[in-house]
């Protein structure tokens, strides 16, 4: 028997009282009258930024204007034209380590904690970590209330199934000093572009 099965067999072995699960059909999650609203509200709480894109503006030019400096810029998304790196053909993921801007698409949005739902949809799923700005397309109608709602959309049926990851905001810890860092694990600016249907 191994330490694990021994520690394991001497802390069952003392359980004194079991209780059986709670029934979790009536949880009563938290909504709102506006879940669009609340999921902007959030967002720019936790750092990010949204903008609403008008039907028919190009994506391209926003983008451009939003990050002018921006020379490298990674995407596999078919309606960014402007990528100079594309996730899917680098040889590596740390080739794409000096991306200034990645752009990737989310599925749905949750209005609590303004986290989006981002599947694997790239063989390398590191250009949602290592861009130094990071830009989530999102259709507008897909925001839910809570995470209640949330988990019961996701669904893994594309090429990469088993991966995908809730993206809130940019990067951020204050752990060292109390001192806000952005930009410590990921991107250090995240925006959403919230598109019509």
């Amino acid at each position: 028997m191994s330490n694990k099965d021994d520690i394991l067999k001497r802390y069952r072995a003392n359980v004194r009282e079991k209780y059986d699960m709670p029934d979790l059909s009536d949880i009563k999650a938290t909504t709102y009258p506006n879940p669009l609203v609340q999921f902007v509200k959030m967002t720019e709480m936790v750092g990010g930024q949204v903008i609403e894109v008008d039907s028919g503006r190009d994506i391209n030019v926003l983008i451009k204007e939003l990050f002018p400096d921006a020379k490298e810029i990674a995407s596999n998304l078919p309606e960014i034209t402007i990528a100079t790196r594309n996730p899917d053909t680098v040889g590596r993921a740390r080739d794409l380590n000096g991306t200034d801007v990645g752009i990737i698409r989310g599925m749905f949005g949750v209005a609590e904690n303004a986290c989006i739902w981002i599947p694997q949809t790239m063989k390398e799923k590191a250009v949602c970590f290592i861009s130094e700005n990071l830009i989530i397309l999102l259709p507008k109608s897909q925001i839910v209330n809570n995470m209640h709602e949330a988990y019961k959309r996701i669904e893994f049926d594309n090429e990469y199934d088993g991966y995908g990851t809730f993206i809130s905001g940019p990067s951020k810890t204050a752990d060292i000093a109390q001192v806000l860092v952005m930009g410590a694990q990921a991107a250090r600016s995240a925006t959403v572009l919230l598109l019509p249907d």
